[in-house]
């Protein structure tokens, strides 16, 4: 599944997964207790609102923690890889996972892999997407408060399962300020459309 996902991200087609992300007022509450023991892979759900998760081989277990406390929150999770130890490029594993938001098939993308600073830099070239790298509660809340994060990056060697899952649900607890952060958030946008424009590139969706 891996393999299809990123073959068909470097091909420059929309990687599967569900055909829309549902209404943002129907996201559960990210509030709900973490899950016990080591989980396994996650599952997908129906019903909920769609995240995108990946990681690469230094990060695929904190993944698949934090893919089974999502989906058995309620989220729809669609995961992109990888399951296992082998070695795989990270920016093949953040490209797939941004284009799912990028493209509004998924609300939001989570990404790991060791630091957490290639997967935000990937994941920052896709038109649309505002990845935020978050190591702690505080960022993550300002990444979403101020900065309108809609994918966040974690680094699976510098945090633990617990404080990683907190992260997360700090992250999808806040809510995007709008007000005075909306006008600075615009300029990111223009600034990225600039450079669209000079290129040629079109944003896709």
């Amino acid at each position: 599944m891996v393999r299809r996902i990123v073959e068909a991200t470097l091909d420059g087609g929309a990687a599967p997964g569900p055909a829309a992300a549902p209404d943002p007022a129907g996201a559960p509450d990210p509030a709900a207790p973490a899950a016990s023991g080591t989980p396994s892979a996650p599952t997908a759900t129906r019903g909920g609102v769609a995240i995108a998760i990946g990681a690469d081989h230094g990060g695929w277990q904190l993944k698949d923690a934090i893919g089974r406390v999502l989906a058995e929150t309620g989220y729809e999770i669609t995961d992109c890889g990888t399951n296992g130890p082998e070695a795989v490029d990270y920016p093949d594993i953040a490209h797939a996972v941004a284009r799912l938001v990028s493209d509004g098939t998924c609300r939001w993308g989570i990404i790991l892999d060791g630091a957490g600073i290639g997967s935000c830099m990937v994941a920052n070239k896709v038109p649309g997407v505002r990845a935020a790298l978050c190591h702690d509660l505080s960022s993550a809340r300002n990444s979403r408060e101020h900065n309108h994060a809609n994918v966040l990056t974690l680094g699976a060697r510098f945090i633990g399962e617990g404080l990683a899952i907190e992260i997360v649900r700090a992250w999808l607890g806040t809510d995007w300020a709008t007000g005075r952060h909306a006008a600075r958030v615009d300029k990111i946008t223009d600034v990225e459309r600039r450079y669209m424009k000079a290129t040629g590139e079109v944003r896709p969706g």
